[in-house]
């Protein structure tokens, strides 16, 4: 029988970011960005589909059965949370586990530029973290949640797929919705959440066109709004919003223009050292000469 718990435990004390289970190969660990195997056994279909049909509620596996892939989240008690991905390959189930601490981080404590509470502080506009799968774009975006949280009263709606860090109010009031166990239908809760006088709203990934546009809505209507794109630089991401309403470029440009907080574009890279990863940022902020590049359409 595969131990799953012994084997986050281990990740966890080798420091690494992502389990990796798959049928006829031991587990793998992710470790200092290479994908390392364990001393484990190979594992077996019947043991791997027993452990994670075991993990999954009946709402998640009805998604999983519908769509051959699903989100979820898992925790071992006084270790951390896990976001899982199991998927359908070659008509075995396999399984992805990404290790989220359990404890909050904040700007300060993993070293992210200043400039983040800056971001944080703003009443309302848009705030987008792009980069790369992996890179720590929800780690980032967590610790100014959390920023928030320490510094302003405030009511924070995060929409989330799945919830990764799980929030203590401190002075903020912070309430977490997980795709598929309290929300089922993303663009719904999104227009819900309008109604539910918030301050804050995370809204994760803007995957198409309506989520972007409910992004600038939420921001233009007095909300600050933090999201994700998986672009890699400022530049990409505006192009990228542009492009989904060609049909409304100018009016966009303007929108962008005045709503635009800045764009925080992030990738880890090996340290020299080889002992793990480290981030590296480059952030754009909205100053009078960069709203007048986008208004102009000049990026």
């Amino acid at each position: 029988m595969l131990d799953l718990d012994r084997l986050l435990q281990e990740l966890g004390e080798r420091g690494g970011s992502d389990l990796h289970l798959k049928v006829g190969r031991p587990p793998l660990f992710r470790l200092a960005g290479d994908l390392v195997p364990t001393a484990y056994p190979e594992i077996s279909r019947a043991e791997l589909q027993e452990t994670i049909f075991r993990m999954m509620g009946p709402a998640v596996k009805k998604r999983f059965e519908d769509n051959l892939e699903v989100d979820f989240s898992y925790e071992v008690p006084g270790l951390a949370r896990f976001r899982v991905n199991a998927f359908v390959q070659r008509s075995d189930i396999g399984a992805v586990f990404r290790l989220v601490p359990l404890e909050v981080p904040t700007i300060d404590s993993l070293g992210l530029p200043e400039v983040l509470k800056m971001l944080s502080a703003f009443p309302n506009g848009l705030v987008i973290v792009t980069g790369p799968t992996g890179c720590g774009k929800s780690t980032t975006l967590a610790s100014m949640i959390q920023h928030i949280n320490q510094t302003r009263p405030v009511h924070v709606i995060t929409i989330e797929d799945p919830i990764e860090f799980v929030y203590t109010d401190e002075l903020s009031t912070i309430n977490q919705r997980e795709l598929g166990l309290d929300t089922y239908e993303l663009h719904k809760s999104l227009r819900s959440a309008l109604r539910q006088d918030p301050d804050v709203i995370l809204m994760g990934e803007m995957r198409d066109k309506e989520t972007m546009r409910f992004a600038i809505t939420a921001a233009e209507t007095g909300h600050l709004v933090l999201s994700t794109l998986h672009t890699v630089d400022a530049k990409q991401t505006l192009d990228r919003i542009l492009d989904a309403f060609p049909d409304e470029a100018r009016q966009l440009r303007m929108q962008l223009a005045l709503l635009l907080r800045g764009i925080v574009s992030q990738r880890l890279l090996r340290r020299a050292d080889g002992t793990g990863m480290a981030p590296a940022f480059e952030i754009l902020i909205n100053s009078p000469n960069v709203r007048q590049i986008i208004e102009e359409g000049s990026t």
